[in-house]
């Protein structure tokens, strides 16, 4: 089949032998703590609405915020909350959290399942439900998806694109649920088309799901949605590069995807949007794929928000010996873990249990200027320049270099031959840069 793609970019091993997973569900135990952090986006965190010895319900609203980028948290399991206290998160930061014991009833919280009809509410009132839900982008970012689908008014929007390229090795959550829950996401796309009047649907999927491909074409019969195949290569799945191999747009420097008339959306994101419109369900569920040489039952899993790791990994049976490396998501952009009594959170997409074969890295060497990491950045950037400003602390330079545009998905440092830490000082760097704004 015909495939598309972008400039530059890598290829590196694949390691999806958990796609032919089917997803399976974990359900809570009774007397597990379960975890709430009150910061799982990008924005403002958010204020516990409960307190400790408090009851709660399944589907309760458990932290919101009056700021506009934010996004509230629900609990999933009934119980009694035994602790309101700062906890880390998998992303290795400390925020505030609510923690619940469950006590195996599911009582459901009154306001559950009441459905809106998208085609007869106000635009507004639609927006309002998708921020209710606490939705956020569950491709890794975590930007509130009420926020990114109120662009402002002379933003002219006419493509919306749902990211399923899944490049990121070993992640194989969203090829299962392209197809498992193939009507939902095309449902859920027409909803995000009746926001953007006009607008036309395009879904990116690699062609290494080339089955997920055909069912979704098999399934879709909106002449205004189009299956785009890409071909595999990392990192696909970033905005900027999904949008320029799907239109050929390129978003500027410093710009949003919005600029060009377009909107980007994970594919398990336009799920969550199903399951609040046609369901009345918040966010409250992850798909997570478990992978790596110390996972005894290597998969796919569905997983309630708020479910530490630990009783997470117990529940499908453990590990077959102490992994050497523990990442939270992909080996790429993930993040290592010191221990897995972390709750499993909005932007959680894999726990990596890897041996030392697989996880050790030889020792960082001196730069050789092969300009390898030139070659492939996807963002056009200079990664070995940005890599000594940011060593030696030259934030002029550093920004002139436009290093605020790295999207920090490793390339770069996968490519070294000298195993320069390029990406990781760029990215300290930036996120310091980032947050001075």
């Amino acid at each position: 089949m015909p495939t598309v793609t972008f400039k530059k970019g890598i290829h590196p091993p694949q390691s999806k032998e958990t796609s032919d997973k089917p997803i399976r569900v974990v359900e809570p135990r009774k007397g597990d703590i379960f975890i709430y952090p009150m910061s799982q986006h990008i924005g403002a965190p958010c204020e516990p609405a409960v307190a400790k010895g408090d009851r709660v319900f399944w589907g309760q609203k458990i932290g919101d915020s009056a700021a506009f980028v934010s996004s509230p948290v629900y609990a999933t399991v009934s119980g009694v909350v035994t602790d309101i206290r700062p906890a880390v998160t998998p992303t290795g930061i400390t925020s505030n959290a609510v923690f619940v014991e469950n006590d195996g009833e599911k009582r459901e919280h009154p306001d559950l399942n009441k459905p809106v009809d998208y085609k007869t509410v106000s635009r507004e009132a639609l927006i309002k439900t998708i921020r209710e839900a606490g939705i956020v982008g569950l491709g890794g970012a975590g930007f509130p998806t009420h926020v990114k689908l109120s662009p402002p008014p002379d933003k002219k929007i006419d493509t919306v694109i749902v990211n399923a390229a899944e490049c990121e090795p070993y992640l194989t959550t969203d090829h299962r649920v392209l197809l498992e829950e193939t009507d939902r996401i095309l449902l859920g796309l027409r909803v995000l088309l009746h926001l953007f009047p006009g607008a036309r649907g395009m879904i990116g999927v690699e062609t290494n799901k080339a089955d997920a491909i055909e069912k979704l074409r098999e399934k879709n019969q909106d002449e205004n949605i189009a299956v785009i195949p890409l071909q595999p290569k990392y990192p696909q799945g970033a905005e900027k590069q999904l949008i320029k191999a799907c239109t050929g747009r390129e978003v500027p420097s410093g710009g949003l995807p919005a600029d060009i008339g377009c909107i980007v959306q994970n594919v398990d994101t336009v799920i969550a949007i199903h399951r609040a419109i046609f369901r009345g369900r918040p966010l409250m569920r992850k798909v997570v794929t478990v992978a790596g040489g110390c996972a005894k039952n290597p998969g796919n899993y569905k997983v309630m928000l708020g479910m530490r790791y630990a009783d997470f990994i117990d529940a499908i049976g453990g590990m077959t010996e102490q992994p050497y490396k523990m990442i939270s998501g992909g080996p790429m952009m993930g993040v290592s873990m010191f221990t897995l009594d972390v709750p499993v959170i909005k932007t959680s997409s894999a726990v990596l249990l890897l041996t030392e074969e697989e996880a050790k890295l030889p020792p960082e060497r001196g730069c050789i200027r092969c300009g390898r990491c030139v070659d492939h950045c996807p963002s056009g950037l200079m990664p070995l320049d940005l890599n000594r400003f940011a060593v030696h602390g030259e934030r002029d330079l550093f920004r002139k270099q436009n290093g605020l545009d790295c999207i920090e998905c490793g390339s770069c440092s996968y490519v070294c031959p000298a195993k320069r830490h390029l990406a990781q000082s760029i990215r300290a760097m930036r996120r310091e840069e980032l947050s001075k704004r």
